[in-house]
């Protein structure tokens, strides 16, 4: 088996088959050290830019994430490369890199899945990318996690208004949805009263009372 042959065996074992060549293609060209790390809670991805010390790109992405994710980090990463190139001081996730994160995206959406390339199409329309969206997408290719597809997912959106609920990121916390808004909504902290806006995407338990 020949360097190539190998490389583009361990990238098959990460990344959607269609998407090994162009990944590779790109690692080579750029000639970019690239990583895959074990996990890591603070990040899913890195990207290290040439220095005086450090005189190659050097790209690290989390090894246990799924095909699809691990995919969307590396193009997030790439984005940061191809910002380095085209400009020579810019803000880390500033226009210039979501113009770069957009066009790749565009360029590789062939790659996910069917049911989240018109939520792909949507994000990278226009810049400023809108947040919203860019969570919306990671969590409808987090269904692709190892066992995922047994177990069922509950969101926001999938309950009637006046229901109570727990976040699964905040499950110390009991709310009430009051009323939808656009993507999100209204719902009040049943102790406190306080009232906040959740995305309608957001993973909740159901607590009827």
């Amino acid at each position: 088996m020949t360097t190539e042959e190998r490389y583009r065996a361990i990238l098959r074992n990460h990344l959607p088959e269609q998407a090994v060549g162009w990944v590779y293609d790109y690692l080579d060209r750029h000639k970019v050290h690239f990583h895959i790390t074990r996990g890591r809670r603070s990040k899913y991805g890195d990207y290290r830019w040439p220095q005086p010390r450090h005189t190659f790109h050097e790209i690290s992405v989390n090894g246990d994430l799924n095909r699809y994710l691990f995919l969307l980090v590396f193009l997030h990463e790439a984005a940061h490369l191809e910002t380095h190139l085209k400009y020579s001081s810019v803000l880390p996730h500033g226009h210039e890199w979501q113009a770069e994160y957009a066009r790749l995206v565009g360029v590789m959406s062939g790659c996910f899945p069917d049911e989240v390339r018109p939520l792909l199409a949507r994000y990278v329309a226009k810049v400023p990318l809108q947040r919203s969206l860019g969570r919306e997408i990671e969590e409808s290719l987090r269904r692709y996690d190892a066992g995922a597809q047994d177990v069922e997912v509950l969101h926001l959106d999938d309950l009637p208004a006046g229901s109570h609920f727990r976040l699964k990121s905040k499950p110390d916390l009991l709310f009430e949805s009051v009323e939808r808004r656009r993507t999100r909504w209204l719902c009040r902290d049943v102790s406190s009263g306080r009232m906040y806006t959740v995305a309608g995407r957001a993973e909740v338990t159901n607590c009827a009372l």
